[in-house]
């Protein structure tokens, strides 16, 4: 079983990825490697902060790493918030940073006299592996509800319809419904197609 780190300390998105991946890998959180520093998350792009997180645990650690930032980009809100995704709410005065809570409630109200609804989330996920940086990229289209809907997943979950779900949010769907169309299903699948590829090349 390959052993990777994933540069985060989000339970959800680890048992997310885990289950994505399968039996073939063993995915570490950052807690598993010892590391408790902030891990920096600066750039003006998804592209750009998932590099360096991978970066940063890659040199400072010596571990091969993937790390994945996402975006939620609303047509009405000309792309917002993109890269500001998890900060939302705390920019609009509503919560902490990270507070999922408050960023659903600013979304809704910021869309509230919307014409449109329109939105697409993006993943990126970036792998440091040696020498050898790699991006990869899920993104699915859908539409802002206007209320909360389900109870599962987390995040923005409870009010993003993917387009592929008949008007579910993604709440709403069981985890391997979600995982087989959202973002970070897509862009962990060709990670993990990547991944397989290229231990099959050193194999032979």
């Amino acid at each position: 079983m390959k052993e990777l780190v994933m540069a985060t300390n989000n339970a959800h998105k680890l048992e997310e990825v885990r289950q994505i991946l399968g039996d073939a890998f063993s995915v570490k959180g950052l807690s598993d490697i010892g590391c408790t520093e902030d891990v920096p998350e600066t750039a003006d792009t998804l592209e750009g902060n998932a590099l360096q997180k991978a970066r940063y645990v890659h040199e400072h650690y010596g571990l091969d790493c993937f790390a994945d930032d996402t975006g939620l980009e609303v047509d009405a809100l000309g792309g917002a918030p993109g890269v500001y995704t998890a900060r939302f709410g705390s920019m609009c005065g509503y919560g902490e940073s990270h507070d999922s809570d408050a960023n659903i409630r600013c979304l809704l109200d910021k869309l509230e006299h919307a014409d449109t609804r329109t939105a697409r989330f993006r993943t990126v996920i970036a792998l440091v592996q040696g020498g050898k940086e790699t991006l990869f990229e899920g993104i699915v289209e859908g539409t802002i509800l206007p209320q909360r809907a389900g109870e599962g997943g987390f995040g923005y979950d409870p009010i993003f319809a993917p387009a592929e779900a008949d008007g579910l949010a993604f709440a709403q769907m069981t985890p391997e419904a979600k995982n087989a169309i959202s973002h970070r299903g897509r862009a962990t699948q060709k990670l993990a197609e990547y991944l397989l590829n290229d231990a099959s090349q050193k194999s032979t």
